[in-house]
């Protein structure tokens, strides 16, 4: 993920960004990426309830098999390796193992899917 600038920039409503599109496109499209970003790392370092259990290894099979029907529409596969503490070890396979958007897939898919339905999940990472 690129590095945000400023951590301390105000959150746009969307009504501001409409009206600063009308009048400057290319610094509304940079404030509402830069503002999109910074959402994402915030939702990401709150991290869930760090109290929770951790979620049964079956759910996440459930939660990797709607991965897998998104991944196989391009000949790849998931599979679940392990839980080591709050991280989630999977492994990509078929058209995944080793295509240059295998990282991409693995966090805008795999990730999102996963971290999105247990928020107590802290990471998602590929075992090779």
């Amino acid at each position: 993920m690129p590095e945000i600038e400023k951590l301390d920039a105000p959150f746009y409503t969307e009504a501001e960004l409409d009206a600063l599109y009308e009048a400057d496109p290319v610094a509304a499209m940079r404030i509402s990426r830069e503002q999109h970003l910074l959402k994402l790392r915030l939702e990401s370092e709150r991290g869930g309830d760090a109290a929770a259990p951790m979620p049964p290894e079956a759910e996440l099979r459930a939660a990797l098999d709607e991965v897998r029907a998104i991944l196989a529409r391009d000949g790849g596969d998931v599979e679940l390796v392990g839980v080591e503490g709050r991280t989630v070890r999977v492994r990509l396979k078929g058209a995944c193992a080793g295509c240059p958007r295998a990282p991409l897939d693995l966090r805008n898919v795999v990730e999102a899917l996963v971290r999105r339905r247990f928020p107590q999940v802290r990471a998602v990472l590929n075992a090779f």
